[in-house]
């Protein structure tokens, strides 16, 4: 080879190697074909930040509406929380795949981890079929529903810093990433999650190990003694991989165990994680102790092989273990004060004599971990773009309106997980089947305020008012799932109403700035679902109220109807009873509990509610055929409201052979009249679509 012909190829490797780096560059710099330069500014009417599952769902409204967004991503993948959490990777969350029911709405109740989409396959149950899935099936799915669906995602962008900004007068927001970079948004919806573990500062608290970093192989705790500080579902999930291992596990906080299936809350412990309950109650070795975590103190034990107290008078010594140092629980306050400096270099030297007696912790351990949940990481939010801390889960969330906007920060709001503030243990809006629904209200309202498009709703007759409220009850999984906090709102205007679906009702005051629907004199009724307020053995007898007469008193989940003559003011909300969605109505309607949550009985459902709504609405609500419409309208001067708006508008029945026949034995016409049937009998089930008439039993909400 010539030296020539060397040095060319010498420069077409170089060359090479020039655009490889460049392709490498270009793709850490570009989403979806677009390339975002370095220190640039980049203006988008939205922008999302955090590419989980909320992020996501709005990603997916805003593509729907043809808006201008963008989702910010730090990490290379979306739903990075599941590509580590849970950390011994069972997700509690239901994936019930087969409900004996083809109806997707219905089925939606008992699918928690699927995101709302108008692809109807794009279904969680396609990664995995178990009820309770591995956590890297949800990375795969959010993967999937992403490219699927086209969503604008850019990762690797990290945003360090949050501010806010004055765009023509309104309040805008400015995000800058780790390469300097800034994005410019109208609009700006937090969904980061929660990820910042929760801490406590105590005496020895840089002794204890975190659930963020503990190994997980349960070999690791062989014949070891455990004390987990915290009680929740991922300290139970903690504790139940370990339990076979574990010479002892011990669990420690301010609060007892609260159980999902005795609270209705989600959030609380499941049964999925709790066989530490039985070795503790059956006494092998395992317990629950409750005590502030603020006043005790993790002191480790002595390092010169043994150690000396006293106890009575009398000298005890402890010899040394195999283990390198063990720990022990006491109370900072019966330490000397000399030591009580935080520090985790106090020894068990310092442990007063009741130890030795019948404290319950008075054994050491060879590890304390903490498992105290995870709180929002406000720290990126600078001057007037900084969230205000919420009164409850102990600070730990933002503080928002009632429809999700940050408080003091306008055009900032929050969703998924992070804003649970709204319904911290009341609903499940701090969880995936709760707040892929309020995201979607969060949409409805944007809609109206930005782009002037009103809340969508549903016309009805008033005659068609009562088979789709049984309709929604029967199979609507927003107000199901979000029980309490989303409702559907019904605007009465005399012979017809407005249906508005799934309304933040803690926000019922804003009804008309939020929705852009107004309240007429005739009022508006509100269906929300509700657990009873009475605090009974759920497990005991008389747990359940069958009696639609007692409706009232039922315990578990069903629905309730509020009717206001004119809409409740901010005053009212404030003012409402202990545990109530909404504030004292003008009439209420609760429909019985059911064991099949099937509200379709014409005797215990149908008619009290049919009852209820004439009482609001003045009016005849019943169902009639042709032919007692055609005689009522010769022998009433009013007749009923379903044969104003169906029969004598030329919407009646048409009878079947079976209706001819009745009609002809009790009289109402001539015996040769109508032995021609009309074509085909599908005219009257086509009709019940229409007129949503003549509920019974027999109704297939499936259809």
């Amino acid at each position: 080879m010539t030296e020539g012909a060397a040095m060319v190829r010498v420069l077409m490797e170089l060359v090479l190697a020039i655009l490889c780096l460049l392709s490498v560059v270009s793709r850490v710099l570009s989403v979806s074909g677009e390339h975002y330069g370095i220190n640039k500014t980049h203006h988008h009417d939205y922008c999302i930040l955090g590419a989980g599952p909320a992020g996501l769902q709005m990603g997916y409204f805003l593509s729907r509406s043809h808006r201008d967004y963008i989702i910010l991503e730090r990490n290379t993948g979306p739903g990075s929380f599941f590509q580590r959490y849970p950390r011994h990777r069972k997700l509690i969350s239901i994936n019930k795949i087969y409900t004996g029911r083809q109806n997707k709405e219905f089925n939606l109740r008992h699918d928690w981890n699927s995101l709302l989409s108008d692809q109807p396959d794009l279904l969680f149950q396609r990664v995995s079929e178990d009820l309770y899935p591995h956590a890297d099936a949800y990375p795969l799915y959010l993967s999937m529903f992403e490219r699927e669906l086209g969503l604008r995602v850019k990762y690797a962008t990290d945003i360090g810093k949050v501010r806010a900004a004055d765009f023509t007068g309104s309040k805008g927001y400015i995000l800058t990433d780790q390469h300097g970079a800034d994005y410019k948004c109208r609009v700006l919806f937090v969904c980061t999650g929660l990820w910042v573990p929760q801490q406590v500062d105590f005496v020895g608290s840089d002794l204890v190990e975190g659930y963020e970093s503990i190994p997980t192989d349960p070999e690791d705790y062989k014949n070891q003694a455990v004390l987990i500080l915290g009680k929740g579902n991922s300290a139970f999930e903690t504790a139940q991989s370990i339990l076979g291992r574990a010479s002892r596990i011990h669990m420690y906080s301010p609060s007892p165990v609260r159980l999902a299936w005795k609270t209705h809350y989600v959030g609380d412990l499941r049964a999925v994680n709790n066989e530490l309950l039985d070795t503790y109650q059956l006494k092998s070795l395992d317990g629950l102790v409750e005590g502030g975590l603020e006043d005790i103190a993790i002191v480790r034990r002595g390092q010169d092989g043994g150690k000396s107290r006293r106890t009575g008078g009398k000298k005890r010594t402890v010899k040394s273990t195999e283990r390198k140092e063990q720990f022990y629980l006491t109370l900072s306050e019966l330490l000397d004060n000399r030591n009580s400096n935080k520090s985790g270099n106090i020894t068990a030297e310092n442990l007063p004599g009741y130890h030795d007696d019948n404290f319950s912790l008075r054994q050491p351990y060879d590890r304390v971990i903490r498992c105290l949940g995870f709180r929002f990481n406000f720290s990126i939010y600078d001057g007037s773009a900084r969230l205000l801390h919420s009164s409850c889960a102990r600070g730990r969330l933002p503080a928002l309106t009632a429809w999700y906007e940050g408080r003091g920060t306008p055009n900032l709001f929050v969703l998924g997980t992070a804003a649970h503030s709204r319904d911290y243990r009341m609903s499940a809006g701090g969880f995936i089947h709760g707040f892929r629904y309020t995201v979607r209200a969060v949409h409805k309202v944007l809609e109206q305020r930005y782009h002037n498009i009103a809340w969508p709703a549903t016309r009805l007759s008033t005659s068609q008012l009562l088979s789709w409220i049984l309709k929604r009850v029967n199979e609507a999984s927003g107000p199901y799932q979000m029980f309490g906090v989303l409702g559907d709102v019904i605007l009465l205007q005399g012979s017809h109403c407005e249906y508005l679906e799934e309304f933040p009702v803690q926000a019922m005051p804003q009804l008309s700035t939020l929705s852009g629907r107004l309240v007429s004199e005739h009022g508006l009724l509100v269906l929300v679902m509700q657990y009873g307020l009475n605090r009974t053995d759920t497990l005991g007898p008389g747990r359940a109220e069958s009696e639609w007469t007692k409706a009232w008193k039922s315990n578990f989940l069903h629905p309730v109807i509020y009717y206001y003559r004119k809409l409740p003011t901010e005053k009212d909300m404030k003012q409402r009873p202990v545990g109530w969605p909404l504030p004292r109505p003008d009439a209420v309607h609760h429909m019985v509990e059911d064991f099949l949550t099937e509200w379709d009985q014409p005797i215990s459902h149908s008619q009290p509610l049919r009852h209820f709504l004439e009482h609001c609405l003045q009016t005849d609500l019943r169902a009639f055929y042709a032919e007692s419409c055609f005689r009522l309208s010769l022998t009433s001067r009013k007749p009923p409201l379903f044969c104003q708006q169906g029969y004598l508008n030329k919407q009646g029945f048409v009878g079947n052979s079976h209706l001819w026949q009745h009609a002809r034995e009790a009289g109402l016409m001539p015996a040769h009249q109508g032995s021609v049937t009309p074509a085909g009998d599908g005219t009257f089930s086509e009709f019940l679509t229409h007129a949503g008439a003549a509920v019974t039993s027999t109704i297939n909400f499936d259809l």
